[in-house]
């Protein structure tokens, strides 16, 4: 990422299979693909990685990956397109933490901090505490540091809690 280029990061999750984009993996993939068709380009993709289901550890595990992509949408408008591509992928709001099968979030809109009352809240507020976020990120952006806090991917992994674990899915 250059100095330049404001770094627009996008988490990806899924725990179910769906019966047309096929198991987890493939599903963070083909919601890549319809991210491009809102007009939100991928300019760099993580490995996929694994991790527990949470709270419910006997739950299907995750597959899990970030991108950083580039968009004119602000954010509010990326932030709707994300919630449609979830919704065309079968995700249903209900229950908070439940399986599902896609579960995309705006990380990260470049430095930008907002408290989320008429908008995301950015920095997405728990990524500092995910190491599914985290690892996959590291991967994508390096140099990234928090906008809020200024810390970087480095001091922000090594602060994770011992539980706090993920790792590639093919492992």
């Amino acid at each position: 990422m250059t100095a330049t280029e404001k770094s627009i990061l996008i988490a990806l999750g899924s725990n179910l299979s769906h019966p047309t984009w096929g198991a987890p993996p493939a599903i963070l993939m083909a919601a890549i693909e319809m991210l491009a068709q809102a007009g939100v380009s991928t300019r760099r993709c993580s490995s996929i990685w694994r991790s527990a289901a949470w709270p419910d550890p006997t739950d299907p595990p995750y597959a899990n990956a970030v991108i950083a992509v580039a968009t004119l949408l602000p954010p509010v408008d990326l932030l709707a397109a994300l919630h449609r591509i979830e919704a065309a992928f079968g995700r249903a709001r209900g229950k908070l933490n439940a399986p599902r099968t896609l579960d995309i979030d705006l990380i990260a809109y470049g430095s930008l901090v907002h408290d989320g009352a008429d908008g995301p809240q950015l920095p997405h507020p728990r990524t500092q505490d995910r190491a599914f976020v985290l690892r996959p990120l590291a991967e994508v952006d390096p140099a990234w540091r928090h906008p809020i806090s200024g810390t970087g991917i480095a001091a922000l992994l090594a602060a994770l809690p011992p539980d706090q674990t993920c790792v590639l899915w093919g492992d």
